[in-house]
C-alpha cells in the first residue's frame, strides 16, 4: 500500500493529486487565464502563476483526500520535459516537501506519464490496457506511436518530424482569428461544417512517422488565397474550415496508427495527450475497433490534459519498484 502526493507543473497548469496505490483519492488543477490574450503560452507568465498557485493547490488536494502530510510515503513529481521555469517550482517544492517529510522523491517523465494514465483508478471508471499495447501520444507539443511493453519501457514507433498534430490545430484556430485555445473551438465548430468542403493536404510519411507543417501551410494558403477574394470568407466558412482541416490532422494520424497495429500484430491500442479529447479522433478509435477488432482505450476528458493524476499513477510504478531519486535531480526542458 502507497499514498503518493503528485505534483505537474510542465506547462501552465498547476496540479497535485493523492493516490492510495493505483486508486485517485483527489486531483486538482488550476489553470490560467492569463495567456488567452497572447493566444499562446508565455513561459515567464506560466512560471509566476505556477509560484502563487502551488501552495493552495497541494493544500486543497490533501485537505480534500483526507490525507495528512505525515501519511504520505513519497512525492511524485514531473521532471521534464516541459517548460524549465514552470519544472523549477514544481520540482523545487517537490524537494523541499520530501525533505520536510523524510520520504522519497519519484521522478516522473512528462510523456510516460500521459501514456500511463489509463491505470488510474476512479470508484466510476477502471479500464486498462493489457501490455503490450499500442498508444497514440498525442498534444499540441508531441506526436508519438509507442509500443508500451510494461510501465517502464517504453518502444518508439514513430513520430512527427517537425509539428505536432495539436500544434497545426492550434496553429489553424489562430490563422482564423479564433480563441486560444484553439482546439476545443475547433472541435467544436467542427460539428456544424463539411469536412468535405475544403481539400486540405496530407501528408505521405515514410514508416511510422508524421509531419504536419504541410498541412499547415496548405491551409494557410488556402486562406490567404480565399481572402483576397473575399474579406469575409473566414467568417462564412469557419465551420467547414474547422472541420476540413480537422479530419485532415486526424485522418493523418489515424492512417499510421492502423499501420502500426497491423505491423506488431497488437490490438490492445491506446490514445493519450490532450488531442485524445478531440471528438473526431474518439469516433475514429471507436470505428477501428469495430473495424480492425481492436479493444480500443479511450481516457476520460479529466484525464486527457495535463494533470497530477496521470503523474502520481507514474510515480506508483515506480515507488512499487523502489525506483527513487535524490535531491540533485534538476529538470529537463526536452525529452
Amino acid at each position: 500500500m502507497s499514498c503518493i502526493l503528485a505534483i505537474e507543473s510542465s506547462c501552465d497548469d498547476t496540479s497535485a493529486a493523492v493516490l492510495e496505490n493505483d486508486l485517485l483519492l483527489a486531483n486538482f488543477i488550476a489553470g490560467q487565464k492569463v495567456h488567452e490574450m497572447y493566444g499562446g503560452v508565455v513561459p515567464e507568465l506560466a512560471s509566476r502563476a505556477h509560484l502563487q498557485n502551488i501552495v493552495p493547490v497541494v493544500d486543497a488536494v490533501l485537505k480534500t483526500s483526507g490525507m495528512k502530510p505525515g501519511n504520505l510515503d513519497a512525492i511524485a513529481f514531473t521532471r521534464g520535459p516541459g517548460l524549465m521555469g514552470s519544472l523549477l517550482v514544481g520540482v523545487s517544492f517537490a524537494k523541499a516537501l520530501s525533505l520536510s517529510l523524510h520520504i522519497p522523491l519519484v521522478e516522473v517523465n512528462h510523456l510516460e506519464a500521459h501514456v500511463l494514465s489509463h491505470f488510474i483508478r476512479t470508484p466510476e471508471y477502471h479500464h486498462a490496457p493489457k501490455f503490450p499495447f499500442l498508444c497514440l501520444l498525442v498534444s499540441g507539443g508531441h506526436t508519438q506511436i509507442l509500443k508500451v511493453e510494461s510501465p517502464s519501457r517504453f518502444e518508439v514507433l514513430g513520430g512527427t518530424i517537425d509539428d505536432a498534430a495539436g500544434e497545426c490545430i492550434d496553429k489553424a484556430a489562430k490563422i482564423m482569428g479564433l480563441s486560444y485555445p484553439g482546439g476545443p473551438v475547433v472541435d467544436r465548430l467542427a460539428k456544424e461544417g463539411d469536412p468535405d468542403r475544403f481539400k486540405i493536404a496530407r501528408p505521405r510519411m515514410d514508416k511510422l512517422n508524421y509531419s504536419f507543417s504541410g498541412l499547415k501551410t496548405s491551409f494557410l494558403y488556402l486562406v490567404r488565397d480565399e481572402l483576397k477574394k473575399d474579406p469575409d470568407f473566414i467568417e462564412k466558412n469557419k465551420n467547414d474550415l474547422c472541420a476540413s482541416v480537422q479530419k485532415a490532422v486526424i485522418g493523418s494520424l489515424m492512417d499510421k496508427l492502423v499501420q502500426a497495429a497491423r505491423q506488431t500484430g497488437i490490438k490492445q491500442v491506446a490514445i493519450a495527450g490532450g488531442v485524445s479529447a478531440n471528438s473526431l479522433l474518439r469516433g475514429e478509435m471507436e470505428k477501428a475497433q469495430a473495424l480492425y477488432g481492436w479493444e480500443s482505450f479511450i481516457p476520460p476528458f479529466s484525464f486527457t490534459t495535463d494533470n497530477a493524476a496521470m503523474v502520481g499513477i507514474a510515480g506508483s510504478f515506480k515507488f512499487a519498484d523502489k525506483k527513487f531519486c535524490d535531491l540533485s535531480a534538476v529538470p529537463y526542458a526536452r525529452a
